[in-house]
């Protein structure tokens, strides 16, 4: 069994108050955390997880899968099944005809690595019914290949779907008996497939964050560790890695955020402090900081929170890289006490985290909703006028703060999400049999925000906001999830009924 040795922060030169303040500005700026795992050199540190999260359950790393992508193509070039300098198209003759494009023709497996494809934009999102892996060879291109960055995943999909046609396996499969078995990588993880049976190579994969973290220490140890077995062996090709983590391109012009500005390898980032990053859309990251010898992984959904994932970087460089006496190595003292109790309070803390019930922004101002006693509104049933999501009645049950409960009627199926006011309840989400965790707050006297965090596949929330009249109701609901959910986004107006 292939594990890490643990180390407490001080004993490695970490300041267990830096990781504390970490995560204190995290929760200041409200940001949906679900794991948060440190390492400094061979050792961890800390590895903590926000309930319903824990050690074993497995998240949805978005595009951290595409970095698992490249490596699994180095692996087939090691082997001599592929060279990243042929074009993709010879790999895939069922695809090309006379019509294709010149563009495409001379794409090669180097250029879809590197986010520099002949598409500004994911292909198989102009139509997710047909063959995802056909429209990168059918949609028309928008450049020649090989020139600037645009982040591309459908040519993620397209390079798994290639290791799998190879390696005759899901590409999953193919890298656990590669190389990933050696860091004993969760047997029980997979990736998520296309409506068509291929591997979501650029947004499927589904894996616990120590496993992210067993991958990054891979990464920054240039494929060569001391295995499960106890023996040092070389389970990745150093060239492949060193070049997939150094800076071949520029992303300046395209990056939404400055920590995503730093230029990109193949199918992994750059970050600000001179290492590399695995990238996953909400927070999920994996961060390499060569300097100070440091990995660090994070699973959250910043998803609707503008620069979300900058609030991550900064809360993590500008406290655990800070550059101040204060934050140095050693048994030192500092505001809180000695360096002892500052890591048996980290530790004691960090025990009960938890996704918590929403809060109103930091300074927020809004009278009245303190002395609205929802306990009077007891249970409430509305008849709904038409809508597009088909919803007939609305019931809430707010007899009971701490197990209210929204449902929504169609036809003959009753849609109910459970939560509390000022803590959380866990259900199984309608419709898509998703597990979540909801609680809600009042913003006002008359106006209740929920809001359901999603745990599974679907990584991502659902937001009610409930206006209640005298003898009606607007209801706003807002989904943020990739793909799914859409029977929540929009509005809803209801009268009371007796």
């Amino acid at each position: 069994m292939f594990e890490f040795k643990r180390a407490v922060p001080e004993d490695v030169g970490i300041s267990s108050a830096d990781i504390m303040n970490t995560l204190l500005e995290l929760d200041d700026k409200n940001v949906p955390m679900h794991s948060f795992l440190l390492m400094k050199g061979d050792a961890l540190v800390f590895e903590k997880y926000y309930y319903p999260y824990k050690q074993d359950t497995l998240h949805r790393m978005f595009s951290i899968s595409k970095s698992f992508t490249g490596v699994a193509i180095g692996l087939l070039q090691d082997e001599g099944k592929l060279d990243i300098d042929d074009p993709v198209s010879d790999y895939f003759p069922e695809y090309v005809d006379e019509n294709t494009h010149p563009w495409i023709r001379e794409m090669t497996i180097r250029n879809m690595l590197m986010m520099r494809t002949c598409h500004a934009s994911t292909t198989y999102k102009v139509d997710m019914k047909s063959d995802w892996v056909e429209s990168f060879f059918k949609v028309a291109p928008t450049h020649r290949s090989g020139t600037v960055f645009h982040y591309d995943t459908s040519a993620a999909h397209v390079l798994c779907a290639l290791v799998e046609k190879i390696s005759g396996m899901p590409m999953l499969d193919y890298m656990k008996g590669r190389m990933l078995r050696h860091v004993s990588f969760s047997e029980d993880s997979y990736m998520v497939k296309d409506p068509f049976g291929v591997s979501m190579g650029g947004s499927g994969l589904m894996a616990t964050p120590m496993d992210v973290m067993k991958f990054l220490f891979i990464l920054k140890n240039k494929g060569t560790v001391k295995c499960a077995d106890g023996q040092v062996r070389t389970i990745a090709p150093a060239k492949f890695i060193e070049e997939a983590t150094s800076n071949l391109t520029d992303t300046f012009v395209t990056a939404p955020i400055s920590g995503e500005a730093q230029g990109y390898g193949m199918q992994i980032w750059q970050n600000v402090k001179g290492g590399f990053l695995l990238y996953g859309m909400g927070g999920q990251l994996g961060i390499s900081l060569p300097q100070q010898d440091l990995l660090i992984v994070t699973t959250a959904d910043t998803q609707g929170m503008q620069g979300g994932n900058q609030i991550i970087y900064d809360a993590i460089y500008n406290n655990i890289l800070k550059e101040s006496d204060e934050g140095a190595a050693g048994c030192r003292q500092d505001a809180r006490g000695d360096s002892f109790d500052v890591c048996r309070e980290l530790c004691s803390g960090a025990d009960t985290l938890v996704i918590g019930p929403p809060r109103l922004p930091k300074g927020y101002r809004a009278s009245g909703c303190d002395s609205f006693n929802q306990k009077n509104l007891g249970r409430l049933r509305y008849r709904l006028t038409d809508n597009p999501q088909g919803f007939e009645e609305l019931f809430i049950d707010l007899t009971d703060p701490a197990h209210c409960s929204i449902a929504f009627k169609q036809k003959e199926s009753l849609c109910e999400v459970a939560f509390g006011i000022g803590s959380m309840c866990e259900g199984v989400f309608p419709i898509y049999g998703t597990a979540y965790t909801a609680g809600g707050i009042w913003s006002r006297e008359n106006v209740l925000y929920i809001r359901a965090h999603l745990v599974g596949e679907s990584v991502g929330s659902v937001h009610f906001q409930l206006f209640f009249g005298d003898d009606d109701i607007t209801v706003f609901m807002r989904k943020i999830e990739e793909t799914y959910f859409r029977e929540f986004d929009g509005h809803l107006y209801g009268t009371l009924m007796g």
